[in-house]
């Protein structure tokens, strides 16, 4: 592993089991992970499900990180966090307990079977784009306008900010 770290955006979601308590619960593991301290977090904010409608508003948040973890151990600390957190993976968009997503990664591009950086839905995305906004307002995209430009492309979403 490298010594050197690496600035990372994580988006948080859930719409199951009290989904303010779970994010909460979430950002505090995000500190707990090894190499890596949490730097600044969003405020959460409530938003309608995507793709799958029969099923309760999320909560969602973004967290940025300072990691020595490579992205690779980065995703699977992650998807402990969820698994602790009862995080079934039924289907896609299914309702879940807790979701934790890599958007960005320094400006690391990247793909492979299990991971692709940047996340390749964050761009179409009010409910990642307005909290990682908040905390990064200049932050930018690799391929991408800046994220004030993309959030205008979501106006259409509804979006209500719940807590700081």
């Amino acid at each position: 592993m490298e010594n050197k770290s690496a600035q990372a955006f994580i988006a948080l979601g859930s719409n199951l089991e009290n989904p303010v308590v779970q994010l909460q619960h979430a950002f505090g593991e995000l500190e707990q992970l090894p190499e890596t301290r949490l730097l600044s977090r969003s405020s959460l904010y409530r938003s309608a499900p995507v793709g799958r409608l029969d099923q309760p508003d999320f909560i969602n948040a973004v967290a940025c990180i300072e990691t020595r973890l490579a992205p690779l151990a980065l995703l699977q600390a992650l998807l402990a966090i969820e698994q602790r957190h009862g995080r079934i993976r039924e289907s896609l968009n299914a309702p879940r307990t807790l979701d934790l997503d890599i958007l960005l990664y320094d400006d690391l591009q990247y793909r492979d079977s299990d991971l692709i950086i940047p996340h390749p839905r964050m761009t179409q995305r009010a409910f990642v784009l307005q909290p990682l906004f908040e905390i990064a307002p200049d932050c930018r995209i690799p391929g991408y306008d800046r994220i004030q430009q993309l959030l205008s492309l979501c106006q259409d979403q509804k979006l209500e900010r719940i807590a700081s």
